[in-house]
Protein backbone atom coordinates (compact mmCIF):
# COMPACT_ATOMS: atom_id res chain seq x y z
CA UNK A 1 0.00 0.00 0.00
CA UNK A 2 1.10 3.24 -1.09
CA UNK A 3 1.23 6.07 2.16
CA UNK A 4 1.25 9.85 1.34
CA UNK A 5 -0.31 12.11 -1.28
CA UNK A 6 -0.49 13.13 -4.73
CA UNK A 7 -1.15 17.01 -6.07
CA UNK A 8 -3.77 16.00 -8.53
CA UNK A 9 -4.97 17.84 -11.22
CA UNK A 10 -8.81 17.44 -11.14
CA UNK A 11 -10.32 18.04 -14.33
CA UNK A 12 -14.14 19.48 -15.20
CA UNK A 13 -16.60 17.06 -15.17
CA UNK A 14 -15.47 14.78 -12.48
CA UNK A 15 -16.98 15.29 -8.70
CA UNK A 16 -13.79 14.96 -6.10
CA UNK A 17 -15.55 11.65 -5.26
CA UNK A 18 -14.58 10.51 -8.53
CA UNK A 19 -11.27 11.23 -8.73
CA UNK A 20 -10.72 9.45 -5.83
CA UNK A 21 -12.82 6.23 -7.39
CA UNK A 22 -10.76 6.54 -10.33
CA UNK A 23 -7.19 6.58 -8.06
CA UNK A 24 -8.68 3.25 -6.39
CA UNK A 25 -8.49 1.79 -9.64
CA UNK A 26 -5.28 3.12 -10.95
CA UNK A 27 -3.59 2.46 -8.18
CA UNK A 28 -5.54 -0.64 -7.00
CA UNK A 29 -5.74 0.25 -3.25
CA UNK A 30 -8.84 1.10 -1.43
CA UNK A 31 -7.79 3.78 1.60
CA UNK A 32 -8.06 7.10 -0.75
CA UNK A 33 -9.33 10.43 0.61
CA UNK A 34 -9.67 13.78 -0.85
CA UNK A 35 -9.05 16.82 0.93
CA UNK A 36 -11.35 19.06 -0.11
CA UNK A 37 -14.47 18.76 -2.47
CA UNK A 38 -13.93 20.64 -6.23
CA UNK A 39 -17.84 21.41 -7.97
CA UNK A 40 -17.74 18.99 -11.69
CA UNK A 41 -17.81 22.34 -13.46
CA UNK A 42 -14.55 23.55 -11.23
CA UNK A 43 -11.16 22.54 -12.03
CA UNK A 44 -7.40 22.12 -10.49
CA UNK A 45 -5.63 21.24 -7.53
CA UNK A 46 -7.10 18.34 -5.31
CA UNK A 47 -4.58 17.21 -3.24
CA UNK A 48 -5.39 13.36 -2.51
CA UNK A 49 -4.41 11.29 0.39
CA UNK A 50 -3.04 7.48 0.12
CA UNK A 51 -2.90 4.98 2.98
CA UNK A 52 -2.11 6.18 6.38
CA UNK A 53 -1.89 9.81 4.81
CA UNK A 54 -5.66 9.89 4.77
CA UNK A 55 -5.66 10.12 8.41
CA UNK A 56 -5.49 13.73 7.73
CA UNK A 57 -8.32 14.56 5.50
CA UNK A 58 -9.69 16.32 7.95
CA UNK A 59 -7.18 18.57 8.75
CA UNK A 60 -6.30 19.76 5.14
CA UNK A 61 -10.05 20.54 4.97
CA UNK A 62 -9.37 23.62 7.16
CA UNK A 63 -6.61 25.36 5.17
CA UNK A 64 -7.14 27.68 2.89
CA UNK A 65 -7.49 27.23 -0.80
CA UNK A 66 -6.57 30.29 -3.77
CA UNK A 67 -8.70 30.32 -6.94
CA UNK A 68 -9.17 32.12 -10.15
CA UNK A 69 -12.65 32.41 -10.71
CA UNK A 70 -14.60 34.39 -14.00
CA UNK A 71 -17.66 35.74 -13.14
CA UNK A 72 -20.64 36.82 -15.31
CA UNK A 73 -22.66 39.78 -14.35
CA UNK A 74 -26.26 40.12 -15.84
CA UNK A 75 -27.53 36.42 -14.63
CA UNK A 76 -29.06 34.56 -11.81
CA UNK A 77 -29.42 30.95 -11.51
CA UNK A 78 -30.49 28.66 -9.13
CA UNK A 79 -27.11 26.65 -8.80
CA UNK A 80 -25.29 30.28 -8.80
CA UNK A 81 -23.18 29.19 -12.02
CA UNK A 82 -23.73 29.02 -15.36
CA UNK A 83 -24.61 25.39 -15.39
CA UNK A 84 -27.93 25.68 -13.59
CA UNK A 85 -31.46 27.03 -14.89
CA UNK A 86 -31.24 30.74 -15.53
CA UNK A 87 -33.77 32.82 -13.10
CA UNK A 88 -32.70 36.44 -14.27
CA UNK A 89 -31.02 37.84 -17.10
CA UNK A 90 -30.11 41.09 -17.73
CA UNK A 91 -28.03 43.18 -20.09
CA UNK A 92 -27.71 46.38 -17.92
CA UNK A 93 -24.80 47.06 -15.05
CA UNK A 94 -22.54 49.01 -13.71
CA UNK A 95 -19.52 50.85 -15.05
CA UNK A 96 -16.43 49.35 -14.38
CA UNK A 97 -15.03 51.41 -11.86
CA UNK A 98 -18.25 50.26 -10.05
CA UNK A 99 -17.20 46.58 -10.36
CA UNK A 100 -14.21 46.94 -9.96
CA UNK A 101 -14.67 48.71 -5.86
CA UNK A 102 -17.85 45.98 -5.27
CA UNK A 103 -15.60 43.00 -5.94
CA UNK A 104 -12.73 44.27 -3.71
CA UNK A 105 -15.63 45.20 -1.23
CA UNK A 106 -15.45 41.77 0.39
CA UNK A 107 -12.38 41.79 0.65
CA UNK A 108 -12.37 40.57 4.77
CA UNK A 109 -14.84 38.74 7.00
CA UNK A 110 -18.23 38.58 5.69
CA UNK A 111 -21.38 36.55 6.48
CA UNK A 112 -22.42 34.39 3.64
CA UNK A 113 -25.43 31.71 3.06
CA UNK A 114 -24.28 28.55 1.17
CA UNK A 115 -26.04 27.77 -1.78
CA UNK A 116 -28.49 25.82 -1.94
CA UNK A 117 -27.11 23.28 -4.67
CA UNK A 118 -24.26 21.69 -1.85
CA UNK A 119 -23.44 19.17 0.53
CA UNK A 120 -24.00 20.22 3.70
CA UNK A 121 -26.31 18.64 5.35
CA UNK A 122 -29.38 20.14 6.83
CA UNK A 123 -32.04 17.22 8.90
CA UNK A 124 -29.81 14.81 7.40
CA UNK A 125 -30.22 15.43 4.12
CA UNK A 126 -28.01 17.17 1.91
CA UNK A 127 -28.76 20.17 0.29
CA UNK A 128 -28.23 19.69 -3.42
CA UNK A 129 -30.69 16.51 -2.34
CA UNK A 130 -33.64 19.35 -1.36
CA UNK A 131 -32.45 21.43 -4.45
CA UNK A 132 -33.15 18.75 -6.88
CA UNK A 133 -36.07 17.60 -5.14
CA UNK A 134 -37.35 20.90 -5.90
CA UNK A 135 -36.94 22.54 -2.51
CA UNK A 136 -35.66 25.50 -1.63
CA UNK A 137 -35.17 25.98 2.23
CA UNK A 138 -34.00 28.95 4.53
CA UNK A 139 -29.98 28.78 5.22
CA UNK A 140 -28.21 30.27 7.82
CA UNK A 141 -25.09 32.38 6.83
CA UNK A 142 -21.50 31.36 8.01
CA UNK A 143 -18.44 33.42 8.77
CA UNK A 144 -16.16 33.35 5.83
CA UNK A 145 -12.99 35.31 5.06
CA UNK A 146 -12.08 36.28 2.01
CA UNK A 147 -8.22 37.09 2.46
CA UNK A 148 -7.61 38.84 -0.40
CA UNK A 149 -8.46 39.25 -3.96
CA UNK A 150 -6.61 40.27 -7.35
CA UNK A 151 -9.00 41.42 -10.28
CA UNK A 152 -6.73 39.93 -13.29
CA UNK A 153 -8.89 41.46 -16.09
CA UNK A 154 -12.49 43.15 -16.78
CA UNK A 155 -13.70 42.92 -20.01
CA UNK A 156 -17.26 43.23 -18.95
CA UNK A 157 -19.82 41.70 -18.52
CA UNK A 158 -17.22 39.00 -17.12
CA UNK A 159 -14.85 39.90 -14.29
CA UNK A 160 -12.25 37.08 -14.01
CA UNK A 161 -10.01 37.60 -10.33
CA UNK A 162 -7.96 35.63 -8.17
CA UNK A 163 -9.01 35.29 -4.50
CA UNK A 164 -7.62 33.71 -1.45
CA UNK A 165 -10.26 32.18 1.20
CA UNK A 166 -11.51 30.82 4.00
CA UNK A 167 -12.69 26.89 4.58
CA UNK A 168 -16.09 26.65 3.89
CA UNK A 169 -16.13 29.83 1.09
CA UNK A 170 -18.58 28.95 -1.74
CA UNK A 171 -16.91 30.89 -4.56
CA UNK A 172 -20.36 30.48 -6.36
CA UNK A 173 -22.04 32.24 -3.37
CA UNK A 174 -19.22 34.68 -3.52
CA UNK A 175 -20.00 35.86 -7.06
CA UNK A 176 -23.91 36.07 -6.17
CA UNK A 177 -23.52 38.07 -3.24
CA UNK A 178 -21.07 40.33 -5.64
CA UNK A 179 -24.15 40.24 -8.14
CA UNK A 180 -26.39 41.40 -5.93
CA UNK A 181 -24.62 44.19 -4.23
CA UNK A 182 -24.37 45.48 -8.10
CA UNK A 183 -28.05 44.75 -8.23
CA UNK A 184 -27.60 43.16 -11.88
CA UNK A 185 -26.95 39.41 -10.59
CA UNK A 186 -23.86 37.78 -11.37
CA UNK A 187 -22.89 34.09 -11.49
CA UNK A 188 -19.71 31.93 -11.27
CA UNK A 189 -18.98 30.98 -15.19
CA UNK A 190 -15.47 29.08 -14.36
CA UNK A 191 -13.38 28.21 -11.67
CA UNK A 192 -9.78 27.00 -10.62
CA UNK A 193 -8.60 25.74 -7.74
CA UNK A 194 -4.89 27.05 -8.22
CA UNK A 195 -3.04 26.41 -4.63
CA UNK A 196 -4.02 24.25 -1.70
CA UNK A 197 -1.23 25.25 1.55
CA UNK A 198 1.36 25.65 -0.62
CA UNK A 199 0.75 23.36 -3.25
CA UNK A 200 0.30 24.57 -6.45
CA UNK A 201 -1.53 23.92 -10.02
CA UNK A 202 1.44 24.10 -11.89
CA UNK A 203 2.92 20.67 -9.78
CA UNK A 204 -0.70 18.80 -10.35
CA UNK A 205 -1.01 15.61 -12.04
CA UNK A 206 -4.01 14.53 -14.23
CA UNK A 207 -5.47 11.30 -13.75
CA UNK A 208 -4.22 10.33 -17.38
CA UNK A 209 -0.44 11.31 -15.90
CA UNK A 210 -0.95 9.80 -13.00
CA UNK A 211 -2.06 6.15 -14.71
CA UNK A 212 1.23 7.00 -17.73
CA UNK A 213 3.74 6.99 -14.31
CA UNK A 214 2.41 3.76 -13.00
CA UNK A 215 3.15 2.21 -15.98
CA UNK A 216 6.68 4.25 -16.86
CA UNK A 217 7.69 3.26 -12.81
CA UNK A 218 7.96 6.35 -11.72
CA UNK A 219 4.59 7.18 -9.78
CA UNK A 220 6.71 7.55 -6.17
CA UNK A 221 8.36 10.21 -7.66
CA UNK A 222 5.20 11.95 -7.41
CA UNK A 223 3.86 10.82 -4.19
CA UNK A 224 5.00 13.04 -1.09
CA UNK A 225 5.14 11.85 2.27
CA UNK A 226 2.64 12.72 4.32
CA UNK A 227 4.76 15.39 7.00
CA UNK A 228 5.11 17.72 3.76
CA UNK A 229 1.44 18.02 4.29
CA UNK A 230 1.80 20.28 7.07
CA UNK A 231 4.89 22.38 6.05
CA UNK A 232 4.16 25.30 8.41
CA UNK A 233 3.75 23.05 11.72
CA UNK A 234 6.91 22.43 13.83
CA UNK A 235 9.33 19.13 14.15
CA UNK A 236 10.37 17.32 16.85
CA UNK A 237 13.31 14.61 16.93
CA UNK A 238 13.15 12.02 19.62
CA UNK A 239 15.57 11.50 21.77
CA UNK A 240 16.63 7.96 22.86
CA UNK A 241 15.08 7.98 25.54
CA UNK A 242 12.11 9.00 24.11
CA UNK A 243 12.23 6.17 21.54
CA UNK A 244 10.13 3.32 23.04
CA UNK A 245 7.50 5.25 24.57
CA UNK A 246 7.03 7.27 21.07
CA UNK A 247 6.90 3.32 19.24
CA UNK A 248 3.90 2.84 21.72
CA UNK A 249 1.90 5.81 21.61
CA UNK A 250 2.47 7.06 24.93
CA UNK A 251 2.91 10.61 26.01
CA UNK A 252 6.02 12.44 25.86
CA UNK A 253 7.84 14.56 28.35
CA UNK A 254 9.59 17.82 26.36
CA UNK A 255 12.84 15.85 27.71
CA UNK A 256 12.05 13.38 25.04
CA UNK A 257 13.12 15.48 22.59
CA UNK A 258 16.39 16.47 21.15
CA UNK A 259 14.72 20.20 21.20
CA UNK A 260 13.70 19.63 24.82
CA UNK A 261 11.31 22.29 23.66
CA UNK A 262 7.02 23.15 24.51
CA UNK A 263 5.47 24.33 21.53
CA UNK A 264 1.55 25.38 22.62
CA UNK A 265 -1.49 25.77 20.36
CA UNK A 266 -0.25 24.08 17.19
CA UNK A 267 0.41 20.23 16.69
CA UNK A 268 4.08 19.03 16.54
CA UNK A 269 5.57 16.60 13.63
CA UNK A 270 7.07 13.80 15.61
CA UNK A 271 10.21 11.94 14.08
CA UNK A 272 11.82 8.42 15.70
CA UNK A 273 15.73 8.34 15.89
CA UNK A 274 15.96 7.56 11.72
CA UNK A 275 14.29 10.69 11.24
CA UNK A 276 11.21 9.34 9.89
CA UNK A 277 7.72 10.97 10.65
CA UNK A 278 6.14 8.97 13.32
CA UNK A 279 3.20 10.89 14.55
CA UNK A 280 1.38 14.27 15.34
CA UNK A 281 1.24 15.21 19.11
CA UNK A 282 0.27 18.23 20.89
CA UNK A 283 1.31 19.47 24.12
CA UNK A 284 -1.55 19.99 26.88
CA UNK A 285 -0.99 21.99 30.09
CA UNK A 286 -3.05 20.02 32.40
CA UNK A 287 -0.69 16.87 31.60
CA UNK A 288 2.44 19.12 31.04
CA UNK A 289 3.38 16.93 28.77
CA UNK A 290 2.52 15.99 25.09
CA UNK A 291 -0.30 13.90 24.37
CA UNK A 292 -0.61 11.78 20.83
CA UNK A 293 -2.99 13.08 18.58
CA UNK A 294 -2.67 10.97 15.07
CA UNK A 295 0.35 7.98 14.58
CA UNK A 296 2.04 7.30 11.58
CA UNK A 297 2.94 3.32 10.72
CA UNK A 298 7.00 3.88 10.35
CA UNK A 299 8.52 0.95 7.68
CA UNK A 300 10.91 -1.12 9.62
Amino acid sequence: MIDGFINIYKEQGYTSFDVVAKLRGILKQKKIGHTGTLDPMAEGVLLVCLGSATKMCDLLTEKNKTYTCTMLLGKTSDTEDVTGKLTDVTDIYPDEQTVIETVMSFVGDYMQVPPMYSAIKVNGKKLYELARAGQVIERQPRPVTIHSIQILSTDLPRVTFDVNCSKGTYIRSLCRDIGEKLGCGAVMERLIRTEVKGFTIEESLTLDAVEKARDDGTLMQHVLTTDKLMPDIPELHISAKGEKLLANGNKLSADSFVENQIYRDTYVKVYDENGRFAALYEYSDEKRQYVPFKMFPVSR
